[in-house]
């Protein structure tokens, strides 16, 4: 499961307000425009610490849909991700973090359930990751100094 990574994503100075990261489901939503057509894909998409979406991928696999997001960035040598936030659609699985973290990128977000081998996976490498995104609520398990959340706030 482990795997080394040419980036150290844990040394990633990205800060993001919380406020901002409640509305990338949304801005993911209204910008995956074959799901308007099927109703039955789901999404990846890139966003800059201001918020704006850099790129967005749809696949019936969520993680067809990071990999897409990842090879957009891998052919215009954007690599590594710094400073950028992961949001998918659907769950936050290990492989889902190890993409991440291979593609440079410190913060996951997604708007259901991460597995707990996930969160451990995101711990260990330093990754921030959200779960449960929906509305104005989240589940930060794991980097919460890159939300300006305390300890005691988590």
């Amino acid at each position: 499961m482990r795997t080394v990574a040419t980036w150290q994503v844990a040394n990633d100075p990205l800060r993001v307000d919380p406020k901002l990261i409640t509305e990338f489901p949304t801005k993911l939503r209204a910008a995956q425009r074959v799901f308007d057509r099927t109703g039955g894909l789901h999404a990846a998409g890139l966003f800059d610490g201001r918020g704006n979406l850099l790129c967005l991928r749809e696949d019936v696999g969520r993680h067809n849909a990071v990999d897409k997001v990842v090879g957009w960035a891998t052919r215009g040598g954007r690599l590594p991700l710094t400073g950028t936030v992961l949001q998918v659609s659907g769950r936050a699985s290990f492989e889902l973090v190890q993409k991440a973290v291979m593609a440079g990128i410190p913060v996951l977000t997604a708007v259901s359930a991460p597995s707990s081998l996930a969160a451990d996976l995101a711990e260990e490498m330093g990754v921030t990751l959200v779960g449960f995104l929906r509305g104005t609520s989240m589940n930060v398990y794991t980097g919460g100094h890159r939300l300006g959340l305390t300890a005691a706030a988590r």
